[in-house]
């Protein structure tokens, strides 16, 4: 059995279904081969290959391109020549890959068309035929090597050969004299599948030429062990010159499964890497390094990776040693289900050798266990033996682990023919305890320090059991200094680092130094880069007693040297400030130097630099470096740009939101008593409840519900906010207190511009969005109501940013509130699972009920009955009657219900969306599902209803339109994920919403674009329409994209009105009021802006 055969077994019973998914994280939506385009594809290939190449000898074809949707068919076309392809990587040093193609003597190479200029310039030695022939988009090459340089290799293989040969001829006369030895032979037409070379981390690579006989085996096993189906996404994590990448790619096309490839850079990103992997494509098994998956650092593992609502069902860690028992236990979510495994082998005996899945009950344990993780058992076809310094196999003790089994077998550099069964020593030290395999660590992982002998990987498994050390590594410095490299989110733990290490480790083990770094460098291989932590240390002792910064003007100097020097830019070149890296001849091993370089610079780590270069221009990356370098100065922002203005009777304390508890804005002497009062939420959504007289004024659509009882609470139009009631009786803005400008308003002519009013300082990111509550007795008293990820939830003065209370909750709070129908509470879910009902005059808490999961779902009221309707990611949705302090109902969704449910008065319905992509018409009285319609991809998007109408945004890129009955209407793409919520125009004409992609969209409600307009980054929150404070014919539209930029457009030509800047990241949706603006920033304040007409500025 071959590889090619696995792959067209499985071809031949799902050709219509995708094989393979690649996806550029780029704005642009991914591509997808089915397994018939895949197989076609490879066949094409496999004749124009066996139409150029005149093979003579071994069957090996180069192939040097970066990962791409055409991969796997040029893996297989290759194999179905027959020959072996032997992985170029582009992005490897030019003389390693020229000395490895030599070695191999390689006579064709496939080089990708956009390669080509990469490849002539890095290989001007080589030399092959002026003459090339083309096929789709790649070109063939002929190589020529001089018959002195091919025959030197050739004759070291020859010499080892024959040495080997009178070696086991004497061995096997001693066994059986008249026994013939059987071997593999690699002249054999069908007999290779990939040559590789190993690492070279100790010694000189070796050329590893792998037989299909030696590698199948793994694949056949996994597919069991892993119970891999055809509704499996599979993540291409290993590059091709690591052999793991073979069994990702095999595992998932032999099974009808999908095979998910991204860019390299993109795994140099591990926010970006997590958005894609587990929301975007739902990737169910993931193979990596332990270093891989630490590059997602510890919150982003427990949150995403290996959290309770995770796709991934399998997670393989290899290559390197398995992180303890202690540490993995840190990473897992509560109530995840994800089977984890260690797997171990080498390049040698490609690819791996044993295998052992950590038991639930084990993963669960609260009890300390010293031993590491054992290796398992052996793979299909796999022989282990440990072996002691006699060479003597033994069962119980210290040994070195040799890897082999009759078919399990490899050649090495020169050899032409091995003998079946044939065992290789890995190098690797381990304890053989009742029977079980222990990994000690490698053989040049053992140091002798002080006259005593020590692992340095004891160092690092200890260090990073360590709560404040996101993941470490640990160098043997020029063999005199034992460096511990350390990633942390804190600066200043170094002494106490020191201080818990010497609780844990004797005294021979204590590092001489620890270093902050930003991230771990790892090889293409997904490995530590030992070489590249011993130059980052070099660097560091260089530059400790330098002066390495005199100023500002002085960093902005030196970055720019960095980026020529990184970028081989002439030395006289001006960088313009709106360069980006990636444009202007940067990879992602370009950016690992250019961080190392910027960190030395500075002396200390930056964090979330890398994602900066990769993504920004030179001046946004010298912006972010200062905020880290000089925190006290308001660096990146001119105060000049803004002007000034003062807030009314409040003093600096009180407008930082230190203030608390201040007199109640309503007075509750019963939880029935029943207020009148309109209230504000995201998307343009109001609520007028228990008054008659607003609802003119407020343009509310006609209701068949009584009008003392509520509007309808789809879109409403807030043309009464110049309306006295909502306007208060002295507000004129002139009277405040000076605040001061940290955020930037727009450079240029604007018809009006954003002032800041007011901010208040929650003490952690701001991700939910403001509920803003006008009551009907004092409309002065009008309140906003926010939670934060410091688990508070404030009540805060709408006018003067006093704040009147605040309340701790159990964890972070990232869902926005929603008010009672009476008004004397409000509502909101917490990350603990619970949902709170606070007095909103107060904060107290009324009543407290519990759901199995977190929330992030933001509770919706139903006006006719009172009862809260709310979803968790315990797949449920659920409504709570607050009065009574029940739960009237619980219905099962199907999927994690991450975004908020949306109420419909006529027909009576609740909508709910999942993060399996369902979306449901629920009963609101009863819970019973109505009708529900797949979209096939999560909805991170709360639903949004108009008259006729339900609208939702996919992952996909695509905004759903629905019927109340449940047919779709229309579909419209955008270039990227939509996770922003939509809103719709008073008149239920328009449908607002941001994209991924970077643009702000207006569709009519046919589906067709009005306007698009774009923004400078992604747009994850909820549009806001309002009617202009200045001018109440004129209808204006608020968003916010994710770099911090506020943008008030025209709704009706999406014109730029105005422009301003945020100090920090924007989740949270602007709420507008009047001429004031409310949104949360992830610089841990809520803000208040002035939205100052022509007139006012």
């Amino acid at each position: 059995m071959t590889l090619q055969e696995l792959v067209h077994k499985a071809a031949s019973c799902y050709m219509d279904r995708v094989a393979v998914c690649f996806d550029e994280c780029n704005n642009q939506l991914p591509v997808y081969y089915t397994y018939k385009t895949v197989v076609n594809a490879a066949s094409e290939l496999s004749n124009f290959l066996l139409l150029h190449c005149d093979f003579q000898g071994i069957r090996e074809i180069g192939l040097y391109c970066q990962p791409g949707i055409d991969l796997p068919s040029w893996i297989l076309g290759i194999l179905q020549v027959p020959a072996a392809y032997v992985p170029i990587d582009p992005d490897s040093p030019p003389s390693l890959s020229t000395h490895f193609m030599k070695k191999c003597n390689l006579k064709y190479i496939l080089v990708e068309k956009k390669q080509i200029n990469k490849f002539k310039s890095f290989h001007e030695t080589l030399n092959y035929d002026t003459f090339t022939v083309e096929h789709n988009d790649l070109v063939l090459f002929r190589l020529h090597w001089k018959n002195t340089e091919v025959d030197l290799m050739l004759s070291d293989g020859k010499e080892k050969y024959e040495k080997e040969k009178i070696r086991n001829s004497v061995s096997s006369e001693h066994v059986n004299e008249e026994k013939v030895e059987e071997r593999m032979d690699l002249r054999l037409e069908h007999c290779l599948a990939y040559v590789l070379h190993t690492s070279g981390t100790t010694g000189i690579p070796k050329i590893v030429r792998v037989p299909h006989e030696c590698i199948v085996p793994n694949i056949q096993h996994f597919r069991v062990l892993f119970d891999i189906t055809q509704e499996d996404v599979l993540f291409l994590a290993s590059p091709l010159t690591f052999d793991p990448s073979v069994v990702e790619i095999f595992l998932a096309l032999s099974s009808g499964a999908s095979l998910l490839i991204v860019p390299t850079s993109i795994k140099l990103l591990p926010s970006k890497l997590a958005t894609v992997l587990f929301s975007h494509h739902r990737v169910t098994v993931l193979q990596a390094t332990p270093t891989l998956l630490r590059r997602f650092g510890s919150q982003l593992i427990k949150s995403t990776v290996l959290s309770a609502t995770t796709s991934l069902r399998v997670l393989a860690l290899g290559g390197e040693v398995f992180p303890s028992l202690t540490v993995l236990r840190s990473w897992r979510g509560e109530g995840n289900k994800t089977q984890i495994f260690n797997v171990y082998g080498i390049t040698e005996v490609s690819s791996w050798a044993t295998i052992y899945r950590i038991p639930e009950k084990i993963l669960n344990s609260t009890l300390k266990c010293e031993l590491p993780v054992h290796l398992g058992f052996p793979l299909l076809g796999t022989v282990v033996e440990v072996r002691d310094t006699n060479g003597f196999t033994i069962q119980e003790g210290s040994g070195q682990v040799f890897l082999g089994g009759r078919n399990r077998v490899c050649f090495l550099d020169g050899e032409v023919t091995v003998p079946l069964g044939t065992m290789r020593a890995t190098g690797d030290f381990v304890t053989v305890k009742d029977g079980e395999i222990f990994f000690l660590g490698r053989k040049d992982s053992q140091i002798k320090r002080h006259g005593k002998r020590l692992n340095i990987e004891l160092v690092q498994q200890v260090a990073e059991e360590l709560q404040q050390v996101e993941s470490c590594a640990v160098t043997w410095y020029n063999q005199e200094k034992l460096i511990l490299f350390m990633v942390s989110k804190d600066a200043l733990v170094k002494d106490y680092i020191f201080k818990e290490l010497q609780k844990h480790l004797p005294s021979h083990a204590i590092p001489d130094e620890l270093v902050l770094i930003d991230t771990l460098p790892f090889t293409s291989h997904g490995k530590i880069d030992v070489s590249e932590l011993n130059k980052i240390y070099l660097n560091y002792i260089n530059l400790k007693s330098e002066n390495k910064l005199s100023g500002k003007e002085d960093l902005w100097e030196k970055l720019q040297y960095l980026w020529k020097s990184t970028l081989n830019l002439p030395d006289l070149l001006k960088v313009p400030d709106e360069s980006r890296f990636l444009n202007s001849g940067g990879d992602s091993l370009k950016s690992m130097r250019l961080l190392s370089e910027i960190e030395k610079l500075v002396g200390t780590l930056v964090p979330g630099l890398l994602e900066m270069i990769l993504s920004s221009s030179i001046l946004e990356i010298y912006n972010h470096i200062l905020q880290t370098v000089f925190p006290d100065e308001d660096v990146t922002f001119r105060k000049s740009c803004a002007t000034k203005r003062k807030l009314s009777n409040i003093n600096q304390e009180e407008a930082s939101g230190t203030s608390l508890h201040q007199k109640a804005i309503m007075t509750l002497s019963c939880h029935n008593k029943i207020n009148a009062f309109v209230a504000l939420s995201r998307g343009s959504q109001i609520l007028s409840l228990n008054t008659t007289r607003f609802l003119p004024k407020l343009g509310h659509c006609s209701s068949a519900y009584p009008s003392d009882s509520v509007s309808q609470t789809n879109t409403q139009n807030l043309k009464g906010l110049n309306s006295p009631v909502l306007i208060g009786k002295s507000k004129d803005p002139s009277c405040v207190a000076k605040v001061p400008e940290e955020g930037k308003p727009a450079i240029g002519t604007q018809k009006m511009e954003l002032h800041m009013r007011w901010r208040s300082d929650t003490g952690k990111c701001v991700d939910a969005s403001p509920l803003v509550v006008i009551p009907s007795f004092d409309e002065s008293s009008t309140t906003v109501y926010i939670g934060s990820h410091s688990h508070k939830m404030k009540a805060v003065d709408f006018y003067s940013g006093k704040v009147k209370w605040e309340q701790s909750l159990g964890d972070r709070i990232e869902s926005s509130a929603c008010v009672s129908k009476c008004g004397n509470f409000i509502v909101v879910g917490c990350y603990n699972g619970l949902v709170y009902v606070l007095k909103s005059n107060s904060g107290e808490k009324y009543w407290m009920f519990t759901t199995e999961d977190t929330i992030k779902s933001s509770p919706t009221m139903d006006p006719t009955t009172g009862l809260i309707y709310i979803g968790s990611h315990d797949q449920h949705a659920y409504a709570l009657d607050i009065y009574r302090k029940n739960c009237v109902w619980k219905s099962k969704c199907g999927g994690t219900v991450f975004s908020s449910p949306c109420l419909n008065l006529i027909p009576h319905h609740l909508y709910c969306a999942t993060l399996g992509g369902l979306l449901l018409a629920v009963n609101p009285a009863t819970g019973n599902v109505i009708w529900k319609h797949s979209c096939g991809k999560p909805l991170f998007s709360s639903p949004r209803c108009c008259s006729q109408y339900i609208c939702i945004g996919c992952v996909d890129g695509n905004l759903l339109c629905f019927t109340h009955f449940g047919e779709q209407v229309w579909q419209f793409s955008t270039s990227g994920p939509i996770f922003s919520s939509p809103c719709t125009s008073p008149s239920e004409q328009k449908i607002f919403f941001g994209s991924h992609d970077c643009f702000i969209y207006c569709c009519n409600m046919k589906g067709h674009l009005q306007w698009k307009f774009e923004t400078t980054s992604r747009v994850y929150a909820t549009p806001f329409a309002f009617h202009n404070y200045n001018s109440s014919n004129e209808m204006l539209l608020a968003a916010a994209s994710t770099d911090g930029k506020l943008w008030i457009l025209e709704s009706q030509s999406g014109q730029l009105q105005s422009v301003y800047e945020l100090p920090g990241e924007v989740f949270s949706s602007p709420v507008v009021l009047e001429s004031m603006l409310i949104i949360g920033c992830r610089n841990n304040y809520v803000y208040c802006l002035d939205l100052l007409g022509g007139n006012q500025k």
